[in-house]
This record gives C-alpha cells, structure tokens and sequence, in this order.
C-alpha cells in the first residue's frame, strides 16, 4: 500500500459517515476514529487516529529495531504542546505502548513501539517535518524490558 491509497482512504473516512474503519493488508494496519475524547486544558486536538507501524520480520539476533514513520507528516513528541513526552532516552518502553504522534493533513496518528525495550535513540525534533519510512526512534531490545 503506496502513501497515495493511506492519504484517499483517510480522505474518503474523513467524508463518510463511518465513526471508526480498521483496515489491516500483509503487515500493514491502519485504524482511524472519529470519536472524540473531552479535551484536556490547553489541549490542542487529542489523537484520534491509529496508524500502527507494524514490522513483519525482525531477525531474533537484532538488538536494536528502528521505528520508523508510516507516513508523511509532523512528528510530535507528547499529546499536548505543554505535555511531557511520551518517551525520553533510556526509558524502557512496552511493546505497543505510544511513542509519539505523526500528524497528517489534521489528523493525529499515534505511532506504537513495535517491541519491547529501552529507548536508545530519538532521531527527530519536536514538530520536526517527517518523511514516510523514516527513522523516528531506535529500540534497543534485550532480556528483562517487559512485555
């Protein structure tokens, strides 16, 4: 799936009546809502939107995994420009858990830690312009991170 079909599927979401679509091809998954959490003071738009990078094979003797973007957009490092961050260097991540949000033509993508481990590198800035496949973040993974 090229970024052209995600962005017309988004779109078309965008203008339905659907409140949520979950869509999962090979090692690809995408999910989308419309449902709207109360808003947080100060809070700019809360995410909504789930695009889950899924990564179908990493070799058992890897130690560190890459996540990358799944698409274009605005990488943002907590919910809310005031918040904390959902991940500093060193802190151990669960598999699953958000580790940042890419935004993309005004939707709000949580992005998931693909695995389990301590966060060894974070490869872009605050409000940083992303590109599709890019490294966001780097995983060192290991006995004991949890799952």
């Amino acid at each position: 799936m090229n970024l052209k079909e995600i962005q017309g599927i988004i779109k078309d979401f965008e203008t339905s009546s659907l409140t949520t679509l979950e869509l999962e091809i090979d090692t690809f998954k995408l999910k989308l809502s419309k449902l709207h959490t109360a808003p947080k003071e100060n809070a700019v738009d809360a995410p909504t939107t789930v695009a889950t990078p899924v990564l179908s094979s990493i070799p058992a003797s890897a130690t560190c995994v890459p996540v990358k973007s799944p698409l274009v957009g605005t990488y943002y490092a907590s919910a809310t420009p005031s918040g904390d961050p959902f991940i500093q260097v060193g802190q151990i991540v669960k598999k699953g858990q958000t580790v940042c949000i890419i935004e993309a033509m005004k939707i709000m993508n949580e992005i998931s830690a693909p695995v389990a481990g301590i966060v060894e590198r974070i490869d872009v800035k605050n409000g940083q312009v992303v590109g599709f496949d890019q490294v966001l973040i780097t995983i060192h993974t290991g006995e004991g991170h949890g799952e």
